[in-house]
């Protein structure tokens, strides 16, 4: 196995994490729920880690900066724009597949 320095690892890290956000800005058409059910996180997952990632280092971020770093726009605005209302079989899929608190 390659031997990456730390340097290395954030910088691919870095690379991964801008890929998907991008990934997920072009997929507008994956609902939030979808990627709740299928993968156990969402968008809004995404941007809660990197907040937190940014308060542990000291930077304050709120929500709503956070959530824009992750949706490439205001959640708002991306909500009016793509978010659609659950069908009755993704809720009922994400009662048995949501986090246990």
């Amino acid at each position: 196995m390659t031997e990456l320095t730390p340097e290395q690892k954030t910088a691919f890290e870095a690379a991964a994490f801008r890929r998907l956000v991008n990934h997920l800005r072009e997929r507008s058409d994956v609902q939030n729920i979808d990627l709740m059910n299928l993968a156990g996180f969402c968008r809004n997952c995404l941007s809660n880690w990197y907040r937190e990632a940014a308060e542990d280092a000291g930077v304050p971020l709120d929500k709503e900066a956070s959530r824009e770093i992750v949706y490439g726009m205001p959640d708002e605005e991306w909500r009016a724009r793509y978010q659609r209302d659950a069908t009755p079989e993704q809720k009922a899929a994400f009662e048995v597949n949501r986090p246990k608190e």
